[in-house]
C-alpha cells in the first residue's frame, strides 16, 4: 500500500509564469548588452542600476543574473556583486563551431527526408528573405532567416537535437544579426546554396553548406565585436 501512496504537491504561494517570464526577458536583454559589446568583460552589473534602466524591481534582475551566471555570461564576486565574465574570440568561435556542427547534422537529416512541399515552402521563405534584403530591411531578413532555419530543423525530425541547437543559439540574441552590415547578403547567398543541395537530394552537401554558413556568420560577429572594442589585443592573447 505504501508503494501506491499518493503524495500531494503543495500549491505554490504565488502564481507561476509571471516573474520567471520577466526574468527571462531581462536575461535576454543583458545577453544582448554583452554580445553587442555594450558591456565588457570585468565590468560590474549593478542590480539597482539595471532595475532602474529596465523600469522593474531588483528581484527579476537578480534572478536573471543568477541564470546568466549558470550559463557562464557573468560571475559573482563575493561582497562585490556580478561582473561580466571573460569572453575571448576563441569562446565566440567555439560557440559557433558547436552551433554549426549541430545545424549541419540537422540539415543533413532534413535533406534525407525532406518533401517536395517542404522544399517549396523553403523556397518561398527564401524569396521573401531576398525581397527584404533588396528593400533594405535587415530586420525582416532576420525574421525570414529564423523561419528558414526553423523549417529545416523541424524537417529533420530530431526535436532533442533541435532543442540543443536552440540552447546554443541563445548566446546570439535575436536582432543582433540585423545590425551586422554584411550579414543580409551572406544570408541570401548561403541560403541559396543550402536550398540548391536540398533540391538535388544531397544530404551531405546540404549539411556542409549549412556548416559553412553558420561559421561565416560567426566570423562576422567576431569582426563586429572587434570593431566595438570588445578585446584588447594583449588581453585576448592571454584569454586564448
Amino acid at each position: 500500500m505504501g508503494r501506491n501512496r499518493i503524495v500531494a504537491i503543495p500549491r505554490p504561494r504565488t502564481g507561476l509564469g509571471l516573474r520567471p517570464q520577466l526574468s527571462d526577458e531581462v536575461a535576454t536583454r543583458i545577453r544582448e548588452l554583452i554580445m553587442e559589446g555594450r558591456v565588457r568583460p570585468g565590468e560590474f552589473l549593478r542590480l539597482e542600476r539595471l532595475a532602474a534602466e529596465f523600469g522593474i524591481s531588483v528581484t527579476p534582475v537578480r534572478e536573471a543574473l543568477q541564470s546568466l551566471r549558470s550559463e557562464g555570461f557573468v560571475q559573482l564576486e563575493p561582497r562585490r556583486g556580478f561582473i561580466v565574465a571573460p569572453l575571448s574570440k576563441r569562446d565566440v568561435t567555439d560557440l559557433f563551431w558547436v552551433q554549426a556542427t549541430i545545424a549541419a547534422e540537422l540539415t543533413e537529416r532534413a535533406a534525407a527526408r525532406v518533401t517536395t512541399d517542404t522544399v517549396r515552402e523553403l523556397a518561398a521563405i527564401q524569396r521573401s528573405l531576398e525581397q527584404a534584403a533588396a528593400a533594405g530591411r535587415p530586420d525582416l531578413v532576420e525574421e525570414r532567416n529564423h523561419d528558414f532555419h526553423r523549417k529545416i530543423n523541424q524537417a529533420a525530425g530530431s526535436p532533442k537535437l533541435a532543442w540543443s541547437l536552440a540552447s546554443v543559439g541563445r548566446y546570439v540574441p535575436r536582432g543582433l544579426y540585423a545590425r551586422l552590415p554584411d550579414w543580409p547578403a551572406l544570408a541570401v547567398h548561403d541560403h541559396q546554396r543550402v536550398l540548391a543541395e536540398l533540391r538535388r537530394d544531397a544530404p551531405a552537401a546540404a549539411g556542409a553548406r549549412m556548416r559553412t554558413h553558420i561559421m561565416r556568420a560567426g566570423e562576422l560577429l567576431v569582426a563586429h565585436l572587434e570593431r566595438q572594442g570588445m578585446w584588447r589585443p594583449e588581453l585576448d592573447e592571454v584569454a586564448d
